[in-house]
C-alpha cells in the first residue's frame, strides 16, 4: 500500500457559526444544496476549519454525490427503492405506506454531513455536490442547520 500522510497543521478555532436553511422539496428526489453551503461559508467569513450540516427529519436524508450527470440521482433513488420498497411487509404504516421506507432510507444515507474548510473553501472533490434526499412522495419543508467551527479571514465579524 502507497500512502503518504501531509505533515499536520494546528490552527485554532476562532469561532462557531450556524445558520438554519429551509428547503421546499417536490417530492421524491434530490435536491441540489451545494450552493447554500458555499454561501454560508462565504458569509461566515470561513479561514480553516470544518463545515457540519444536520438534517432535522427522519424521513429524508444527507448526501454527497456527483453533480455532473443527472443519470446517478435517477440510478440512486431507483437503487434506494430497490433495498426499501414501499410494498414490503412494514409494520410502522400510520403515515402512509410511503413512511417507513422513507426512515429505512434516510438511515442509509445518515441526516449529517462534514466537510472540511480550507482557505475559505468547502474541500468537495471536483465532482462531489451536496444534496438533501427527499424520500417520501409528497413535497415537504426540510430543515437543514449548517454550522462552521474554525478560524476567520481578516475581518471576519458576524457576517451579516
Amino acid at each position: 500500500m502507497a500512502a503518504h500522510l501531509s505533515s499536520l497543521s494546528e490552527i485554532p478555532p476562532q469561532a462557531i457559526v450556524a445558520a438554519t436553511l429551509r428547503v421546499d422539496t417536490r417530492g421524491i428526489g434530490f435536491v441540489e444544496i451545494t450552493h447554500e453551503a458555499r454561501a454560508f461559508i462565504d458569509r461566515a467569513k470561513a479561514g480553516e476549519g470544518v463545515f457540519l450540516a444536520f438534517l432535522r427529519h427522519t424521513s429524508a436524508s444527507l448526501t454527497i454525490q456527483e453533480n455532473a450527470d443527472p443519470d446517478v440521482q435517477t440510478d440512486l433513488t431507483a437503487a434506494l427503492e430497490r433495498l426499501a420498497p414501499e410494498m414490503a411487509p412494514w409494520v410502522h404504516t400510520v403515515e402512509g405506506p410511503d413512511d417507513m421506507p422513507a426512515h429505512v432510507k434516510a438511515m442509509l444515507n445518515g441526516v449529517s454531513l462534514h466537510i472540511p474548510v480550507r482557505g475559505g473553501t468547502l474541500a468537495l472533490g471536483t465532482w462531489q455536490g451536496l444534496y438533501l434526499v427527499e424520500h417520501r412522495r409528497a413535497p415537504h419543508t426540510r430543515d437543514v442547520i449548517f454550522q462552521f467551527i474554525g478560524s476567520r479571514v481578516e475581518g471576519g465579524g458576524s457576517g451579516d
